[in-house]
């Protein structure tokens, strides 16, 4: 997956989640096909006093995907992203041996020349076209933070890509390529999905371009840790790392999912992969489309799934609903009354099933408006009105700082102390402290010394911008570092 991104659970029992026991590896982004079964009637023999001869043996038919491949696999995509530099020691021999990718990118990853400097990663990912003027929906983690976005299509033309929006609440990102009259793929409707249906995956596991991989629609509207407004679609389709973003199709060739995680104990595919249901990535890419962000309902609560002696405590005859365990105080619930105890039984008029359906109907609803809740409380059922609020996006003002005082280069530096300057020799410079774009691309990372661009010495920060702002596409930096000095070549953003 894109960027190597990983992230451990070490439970998995969560407020808005089913309970799944176990430590295990969800992978943000073996080919077997599944069997079909056919039944084949035998011929019936005409008998006065033999009764009908029972059918034939049941024979697994093995499902013909090549149609919808050929159909839909040019609106697959691969996507090459370049994220941001990562410090590596000199000796591959000190990774990480729990890593399941160290001996990939020990094998496969970039060679750059100068030593010690920040490996520039590179990730792929999967993503398809939902437009002939080229746009393309795919997981947020395959590009989010990524310098560079390429998308090559399936006749081997590539396109640098912008990055339109990326909503990491849903996992969603859609990004846009420069071209015209591309291929599509039929949008399904995900709502009328069967468990047991086979359903079809492509993308580029490990790169492998426009990879086919079948199976089963294992379960529906399962939630994961952190994951709370999306309803997943569980398979046992063969995804491995490059999968993510890349659709899920079902029989009639339409797109029903977007492959995002894997779970596993191992870091490959065991039988378990979640795809985020079509409509919510629609939804979602309609507003990042038309305003870069996505604006989502909230209530201020809690909530979690029933059991049965849960529910029999509750009052209730079944095991559905959405079990509130804490109110956040002052929030649209807690000022519409709600209480801990109490179980939402319906939202608006839909009702809730499982816990994970109310923050989907909830996120979905415009914030400010007034809707109805059916709630079971003291055994009794009452309607409650809340007024529904809206969910901010969380904002990191320090990165955004940071990144803004990093201008063209990529750098955040600062003049050398009096210490820092006899150690070397007397001389002037700027002490790189935080390296991202062009800079980490052309290999510069923290501890190095800036001392001139352009055969300009350098001494302040605001003289390096001020310098960058006025050069062309390209600068030539000398550094620094340790006993040596290189001149970098930069391409500037």
């Amino acid at each position: 997956m894109s960027r190597r991104i990983v992230f451990v659970r070490n439970t998995l029992a969560v407020m808005i989640a089913a309970v799944v026991g176990g430590s295990y590896v969800y992978f943000r982004g073996a080919d077997l096909p599944s069997a079909q079964a056919a039944t084949v009637n035998a011929p019936l023999v005409a008998s006065n006093t033999a009764p009908a001869a029972p059918a034939g043996p049941v024979i697994a038919a093995a499902t013909d995907f090549s149609g919808i491949v050929q159909r839909a696999g040019p609106a697959v995509v691969n996507i090459s992203v370049t994220g941001k530099a990562s410090k590596v020691a000199d000796n591959d021999d000190d990774a990480d041996p729990d890593d399941p990718f160290a001996q990939f990118f020990k094998r496969f990853g970039p060679q750059l020349q100068m030593p010690r400097q920040p490996r520039v990663m590179h990730g792929l990912g999967s993503g398809f076209i939902i437009s002939p003027d080229g746009m393309i929906l795919t997981n947020a983690h395959v590009v989010d933070g990524a310098q560079e976005v390429v998308v090559k299509l399936t006749d081997r033309r590539e396109f640098k890509a912008k990055v339109l929006g990326v909503d990491k609440q849903s996992d969603i990102a859609v990004i846009r390529i420069d071209a015209k009259n591309l291929p599509t793929v039929q949008i399904g409707d995900p709502s009328k999905v069967k468990v047991g249906e086979p359903v079809l995956a492509i993308g580029s596991p490990y790169g492998f371009d426009n990879t086919a991989t079948a199976g089963i629609v294992s379960a529906k509207s399962r939630s994961l840790p952190d994951d709370n407004y999306v309803p997943f679609l569980q398979t046992d389709v063969a995804v491995n790392p490059g999968n993510s973003g890349g659709p899920l199709f079902n029989l009639r060739g339409e797109v029903i999912g977007i492959n995002s995680q894997i779970y596993s104990q191992t870091g490959g595919y065991q039988g378990l992969s979640f795809a985020i249901p079509i409509d919510v990535a629609m939804k979602v890419e309609q507003q990042l489309a038309q305003h870069g962000k996505v604006t989502r309902g909230r209530l201020g609560v809690s909530v979690q799934d029933l059991n049965q002696t849960l529910s029999e405590s509750f009052g209730l005859k079944s095991a559905q609903g959405a079990l509130v365990s804490s109110v956040e105080k002052g929030g649209p619930a807690d000022k519409a009354g709600l209480q801990p105890g109490d179980v939402i039984l319906s939202f608006n008029g839909h009702a809730i099933d499982h816990s994970v359906d109310l923050p989907t109907l909830v996120a979905d609803t415009a914030p400010g408006t007034s809707q109805p809740l059916e709630v079971m409380r003291a055994g009794k059922v009452r309607t409650i009105n809340v007024k529904v609020g809206e969910m901010k996006q969380a904002k990191n003002e320090a990165q955004a700082n940071k990144a803004e005082n990093q201008g063209r280069l990529g750098l955040a530096v600062r003049p050398l102390d009096k210490d820092e300057q006899k150690q070397l020799g007397g001389q002037n410079g700027l002490l790189v402290e935080d390296v991202n774009g062009p800079a980490a691309v052309a290999g510069i990372q923290s501890g190095d010394v800036i001392l001139a661009l352009n055969g300009t010495p350098v001494t302040s920060a605001d003289q390096l911008r001020k310098l960058a702002s006025q050069a062309g596409k390209s600068v030539a930096l000398l550094v620094e570092r340790g006993d040596e000095k290189i001149f970098v070549p930069l391409t500037l953003n």
